[in-house]
């Protein structure tokens, strides 16, 4: 076999090894997410954005500010989620939680400092997490398609219209200075990077397609939320497989 044989041989199966991944990539996509081909293309433009700016910042955040000062921005912000998470409570009922969760506020933000300090943590008072999104799909409100928007993340039509309901309802949105509160906003955001690199190695190491891993990962997950860990089985998980042989009725004894 002469070299020109060769390289073509080799370039065929190349190519046919790329056409296999492509049209794997190209899957149809799913019920949940209608909008596959669009979601990748903006996961790529957040991967652009997010490698070459927002990590390395988030990154030089870690390395450059002290561990004890890190642990007070993010329970200065925190203390915010737990605000949300006593309203969250209160719409869905459950008001012994609700309280456990005012009183988390009350005490952090007098006696901890504005929630620098987590005091109610220290002494034992339990820290629950719900959001809106949370909320509507216990309103039984569906889920609606999936989203990925770069710099934000995975979201679906239910969660991301809980998102600007907050954003709307934040504390943060009534400082009257614009410098200071967009400030803030921006500390906000890299801390919350700064919390999820260390997440990252487990998407790396994982996933083949991370895309789909993410996506999958964030849907079952407040799937598990909205249901208390309890989730009833998916429509598809109560259909047989294709080709699938129907298992036999029992026998009468």
């Amino acid at each position: 076999m002469n070299r020109t044989d060769s390289l073509f041989r080799r370039s065929a199966l190349l190519l046919a090894a790329a056409t296999a991944l492509l049209a794997g990539c190209a899957a149809a996509p799913s019920r949940d997410d209608p909008f596959e081909p669009w979601n990748r293309a903006m996961y790529e433009v957040h991967q652009v954005v997010d490698g070459n700016v927002v990590k390395p910042i988030a990154e030089a955040y870690v390395k450059a500010t002290p561990e004890p000062i890190r642990t007070g921005v993010s329970n200065f912000f925190g203390n915010i989620d737990d605000l949300f998470t006593g309203i969250n409570n209160v719409l869905e009922g459950r008001g012994d939680q609700a309280g456990d969760d005012f009183g988390r506020v009350l005490l952090n933000s007098t006696f901890g400092l504005g929630g620098i300090l987590d005091l109610a943590s220290m002494m034992g008072i339990n820290k629950d997490k719900k959001d809106f999104g949370i909320t509507f799909g216990k309103w039984g409100a569906p889920q609606g398609p999936y989203f990925f928007v770069p710099l934000f993340g995975p979201t679906t039509v239910r969660d991301g219209t809980g998102t600007v309901v907050r954003f709307f309802l934040s504390p943060l949105g009534y400082i009257p200075d614009v410098a200071v509160r967009n400030t803030i906003y921006g500390v906000g955001y890299v801390d919350g990077r700064a919390q999820a690199l260390s997440a990252e190695s487990v998407l790396d190491t994982a996933a083949l397609d991370r895309y789909r891993f993410l996506r999958n990962a964030y849907l079952k997950n407040r799937r598990y939320q909205v249901y208390e860990g309890k989730p009833p089985p998916e429509e598809d998980d109560q259909e047989p497989a294709p080709g699938a042989v129907p298992a036999a009725p029992p026998q009468p004894k």
